[in-house]
Order: structure tokens, then sequence, then C-alpha cells
């Protein structure tokens, strides 16, 4: 059986390792999670496009219900860089 979770822009389903994963840890922190693995709430992004679209109309901000930095919106560009 495969996880599969749900991109947060066009809300398709996808294999949880080809997604980028956003994470919001007990103590408000958001990173991205490049291991999958650690605590907290998660929001997933699929590709560049939806990146791109992420970007824009900052959805991380809706996921969470607060402020991101935008450091958080460079590591996740940074992030699918490093996957291409």
């Amino acid at each position: 059986m495969t996880v599969t979770r749900m991109c947060i822009v066009c809300r398709a389903r996808f294999e949880k390792s080809q997604l980028i994963r956003v994470v919001k840890n007990k103590n408000g922190e958001i990173a991205v999670d490049t291991t999958h693995k650690q605590e907290g709430r998660g929001a997933y992004i699929c590709g560049k496009t939806c990146i791109e679209k992420c970007l824009k109309s900052r959805l991380i901000n809706r996921a969470f219900k607060r402020e991101v930095d935008k450091s958080v919106y460079e590591k996740i560009s940074a992030v699918l860089e490093e996957r291409n």
C-alpha cells in the first residue's frame, strides 16, 4: 500500500515521496521537511507550476493559518531546483 498526500495547490494526490513537505512544528516554526519525518502539521506541494501558484497566492499562509516568512517560500523554490 502506498501512502498518498494531496497537493495544497492543485488538490491532486501523489505518493508522499514525490511531494515537497512544509511542516509547522509544535513551537510554531515553519520549515521545509526534506526527510518527510519531522513532527508537526504538514502541507504538501507537488511541482514547479504549483510552487509558482503557491508563491503568488501565499497558500502556505492559509494552510497554517498564520503569516509565513518569505524565507520559507525561498527554501521551497531551492528544494525544487535541487530536484530538477
